[in-house]
């Protein structure tokens, strides 16, 4: 039996697994948090998500960043 290690994730969503431990809420609650301000330029989504729910910054711009990444 051979064990082979999962890659570990690149990008933004290797910020995932410490973003949801510190917060206590899942990736998908952010993304649909941030589906609703899709009409906002990225920092000014990175800056809501500091201002309104205290996300450090490097956390709310990987997330901005992969939700923006998405089609």
């Amino acid at each position: 039996m051979s064990s082979k290690k999962q890659p570990s994730p690149k990008g933004p969503q290797s910020y995932f697994p410490s973003i949801e431990m510190t917060y206590g809420k899942p990736i998908s609650h952010w993304m649909s948090l941030l589906d609703s301000m899709k009409d906002k330029k990225h920092m000014e989504q990175v800056d809501a998500l500091k201002v309104s729910h205290q996300i450090g910054h490097g956390h709310a711009n990987a997330l901005v960043a992969h939700h923006r990444a998405q089609p």
